[in-house]
């Protein structure tokens, strides 16, 4: 059990401009979000323009005298760049500015760390921290063994620090292991839910987006709500019941970002692989965020690298209720695009429908009379189908179900 005591620190963001000006800005305005999120103070920002982010120190030199006036002038204790930084240009930029340095992956770890709650969560987490931490160990000793606490040093903190690289390794050789044993379960769970025929709906979207609170809106399922980037990490599975007999599963996964580090993508595999087994896509888009196209493509470019592609798409514009108008944009790499509300219910019943007719095309509708004799077969529609209703007759059973096409020849023998 780690201790994740959390410093209130003022912090300067310092960004490269190698594009767009226009993108840096966006991409800084949400590095603030994820500050605040840690538990810091924005006192100021920078943005320098290169052909090429600097090999040694990140910014130039010009602007490096810059940033310690600024550092001055606010009373800062540290900064957050808005890239990953290498070993070399983390001790560079500590020493040039005799400040704490923290780049945009380790403060997600860091928030990634105080917000995991299952067992898998928190392993997942230590593993990515101490995978960023083990090629950065030269450039992060200074700083984070000089302050106890605060951003960045949540998880395995300090105490991971003390160790050499052959004690990591050992530790994530562990972790590793333990991580494949939860793999494996769930693994088992997404077989156990093939087999029953139970169609799976996956939730994903950009952070913020408001996955929860649709997951909630839908099947009570109490996930925690949080207007804070990456308020829920572990993945919650909940069933709902579509038009009193159609039942699907709902399942959330944690939230994508710009620039997510290759170490929590590597380490929440399993987790986001929820949207590569998923039957259906849910993609919650927060329409009251100026920026939502960028988010969009975030969403859909994750998707392609995890391999989820080919599956239907339901889009939510979500937060009608934060507009002045209703706001119907044409998302065209989905089958739907449905304005709604997660707090008002708008475009849920829509969505109902929406996930029903697509479960209905892998469906076939039957009316039978079977014979006493042929029982079991209303006992294979109800595990794998839909039944609709059935009548004891003189001559045998009525019945009138929707079952999977690959029941189908098993129920005309």
């Amino acid at each position: 059990m780690y201790e994740m005591d959390q410093m209130k620190e003022k912090v300067i963001l310092v960004g490269v401009n190698v594009g767009s000006e226009e993108e840096t800005e966006g991409s800084l305005d949400e590095l603030a979000e994820l500050a605040r999120t840690a538990g810091a103070e924005v006192a100021g920002r920078l943005i320098q323009a290169r052909d090429s982010i600097h090999p040694g120190t990140y910014i130039g030199s010009g602007k490096l005298l810059e940033l310690k006036e600024l550092l001055w002038e606010t009373d800062a204790t540290g900064i957050i760049c808005d890239d990953e930084l290498t070993s070399a240009q983390l001790g560079n930029l500590e020493s040039e500015l005799s400040c704490k340095v923290i780049d945009r992956t380790l403060l997600i770890l860091d928030i990634f760390a105080a917000r995991a709650a299952s067992g898998e969560g928190k392993i997942q987490v230590e593993l990515a921290q101490l995978r960023y931490r083990a090629s950065r160990l030269s450039g992060l000793g200074k700083s984070l063994s000089r302050l106890g606490g605060g951003i960045g040093t949540r998880g395995p903190g300090e105490k991971k620090l003390e160790m050499d690289r052959r004690l990591i390794r050992e530790r994530i050789s562990r972790l590793k292991k333990d991580l494949k044993d939860v793999e494996k379960h769930r693994e088992l769970i997404r077989t156990q839910r093939k087999q029953s025929g139970l169609k799976v709906a996956a939730l994903v979207g950009y952070t913020s987006a408001g996955k929860s609170s649709i997951e909630n809106a839908l099947t009570d399922a109490g996930v925690l709500e949080d207007a804070m980037l990456f308020s829920t990490l572990d993945t919650t599975t909940r069933s709902l019941v579509l038009d009193g007999t159609q039942e699907i599963l709902i399942t959330d996964t944690v939230g994508f970002i710009r620039k997510l580090p290759h170490h929590l993508v590597e380490a929440f595999k399993s987790t986001l692989e929820e949207a590569k087994y998923a039957d259906i896509i849910i993609h919650v888009v927060d329409a009251s965020n100026p920026r939502m196209d960028e988010q969009m493509h975030v969403v859909y470019d994750t998707l392609r690298q995890l391999g989820a592609e080919g599956k239907p798409v339901i889009t939510l514009f979500n937060k009608q209720d934060k507009m002045d108008h209703e706001v119907r944009v044409r998302d065209f790499q989905a089958e739907y695009t449905i304005p709604c509300s997660a707090k008002t219910g708008q475009g849920l019943e829509e969505l109902r429908q929406a996930l029903l007719e697509i479960i209905r095309r892998d469906q076939v509708y039957i009316e039978r009379l079977y014979d006493f004799a042929e029982a079991g077969n209303i006992q294979l529609i109800r595990s794998r189908g839909q039944l609709i209703s059935e009548e004891y007759v003189p001559d045998g059973i009525e019945v009138k179900a929707y079952v999977p096409m690959e029941i189908y020849p098993l129920l005309n023998k």
